[in-house]
């Protein structure tokens, strides 16, 4: 009953959170990948695996926003910034080594001042300083 309970919880904010993601802009895929996550998580393992979901979810949502992509995409390209050969897949969620790689400040214009990019293997990747977790490629 309790893990019913939970999985109506969750979806009935999801249609909220979705309305929050289209009216925010840039912060848009973390709302929407929280949303999704949760759902997700909380269909497999309840109550628990909604919150945890949810985290993953929005972690795992653009943070700089489709409109300003192409921009900041051309920004990293006039800045030279070259490219760290890496052995591993390029993907979400993945470490980036703390010695060898350049991780340079985002803008503030493009609203994740929180992150830091660099270019793996030829793709632009927005990092978690702290961790050097690629949470964003830049397509």
């Amino acid at each position: 009953m309790f893990k019913r309970l939970a999985i109506v919880s969750v979806l009935a904010i999801a249609p909220t959170l979705a309305l929050a993601q289209s009216n925010s802009g840039a912060a848009g895929g973390a709302v929407s990948g929280g949303a999704t996550g949760a759902v997700g998580g909380a269909i497999v393992g309840g109550p628990v695996g909604a919150a945890v979901g949810g985290v993953v979810g929005a972690t795992a949502g653009a943070i700089i926003g489709d409109a300003a992509t192409p921009k900041f995409r051309t920004y990293v390209t006039e800045q030279r910034v070259p490219s760290y050969s890496y052995k591993e897949e390029v993907a979400v969620g993945v470490a980036l080594p703390e010695e060898g790689v350049v991780y340079r400040e985002v803008p503030a214009e493009y609203g994740a001042r929180e992150y830091r990019y660099t270019v793996v293997n030829g793709k632009t990747v927005l990092v978690e300083p702290k961790t050097r977790k690629i949470v964003q490629i830049i397509n």
